[in-house]
């Protein structure tokens, strides 16, 4: 897949193309829905497959007190989007100069100009241009005018009435549920970050964790212990995951992230690393002591065991 990251990046040679836009957060299984019809539309009619997407949640410039936390960070979003199989991704900057252009300008500078877009396939709800100014119908004028198609996508409702949105896999985060965001998602919930130093109460308890950095990309599930994975320089660990602030100390920061490498002993400080949550084993609880913690981190990385033997590396 190649990335685009400005419009003047984009070839002039690109050919003609069917686009789709939107925010992808997570690459979910609706936006993976998405991408087989544009795969689909751009195959029948041998065009270039394209996605545009941003480097930020657009409410991220536009009201950030509302703005919701992201699913994955850009970095992921790129490799998410790269193993649906289309051809580019053109990620654009959501800055101030690109939300105050006008519905024309947004067509006539990307999709007709740097795209060539033959077909566009966006949500009856997509809006585009300043304040929203833009919705399907005029999208479709602009079409006819420039000579692209547009085709409007069909929400994705798995066993049920609700779409699938980053809404609804955020809902199930924040809960601890993180086979069931997995289920939407159509991969496992990823949280990367650099390993840094802690407080290593985990090593003087017989259980050395990798910390993660609080300036980790992607959202972190509800407070407690998981079952998952450790990757580091593509070689994937089995890990004790535990997210919260360890009620049992104090001064220990909200959120932090500790994955406990089952069987090996690796120094993984300064490492940039995906800790994958597959299974959530409890809630965070505070222990009256050392000694019911340590009986109890024994008893989680035995269930971490069960659980990760019966799941497919």
């Amino acid at each position: 897949m190649r990335v685009f990251t400005d419009l003047d990046s984009v070839p002039a040679d690109i050919g003609r193309t069917a686009v789709t836009i939107g925010k992808f957060d997570g690459v979910h299984a609706g936006h993976r829905a998405v991408i087989r019809q544009l795969l689909g539309v751009a195959d029948a009619q041998s065009l270039a497959s394209v996605v545009v997407t941003f480097d930020r949640h657009p409410l991220a410039l536009l009201s950030p007190g509302s703005c919701p936390a992201t699913l994955v960070g850009t970095e992921r979003k790129i490799e998410l989007l790269s193993s649906t199989g289309v051809d580019a991704a053109l990620v654009l900057t959501f800055d101030r100069a690109f939300a105050d252009q006008t519905p024309e300008e947004f067509v006539s500078r990307m999709l007709v100009d740097a795209l060539h877009a033959k077909i566009v396939l966006v949500g009856s709800d997509f809006r585009f241009g300043a304040r929203g100014a833009g919705d399907v119908g005029l999208l479709r004028e602009l079409g006819r005018q420039h000579g692209f198609e547009v085709q409007l996508i069909d929400d994705v409702r798995l066993d049920g009435d609700r779409r699938v949105s980053s809404t609804w896999i955020r809902e199930l985060l924040r809960d601890g549920d993180v086979e069931g965001a997995a289920e939407l998602l159509g991969h496992i919930p990823t949280v990367r970050g650099m390993v840094v130093h802690g407080a290593k109460r985990g090593r003087e308890l017989g259980f050395p964790t990798a910390n993660l950095s609080p300036e980790s990309q992607g959202l972190i599930p509800a407070d407690g212990v998981y079952a998952g994975w450790l990757t580091d320089d593509g070689v994937r660990y089995p890990a004790a995951i535990s997210v919260g602030n360890n009620p049992t100390f104090t001064g220990v920061p909200q959120k932090q992230v500790e994955a406990f490498v089952l069987d090996e002993d690796i120094d993984l400080y300064d490492h940039v690393v995906d800790v994958e949550f597959t299974h959530r084993i409890r809630g965070m609880v505070k222990y009256t002591g050392v000694g019911p913690l340590i009986e109890q981190m024994n008893d989680d990385v035995v269930r971490v065991r069960e659980l990760l033997a019966q799941t497919d590396r």
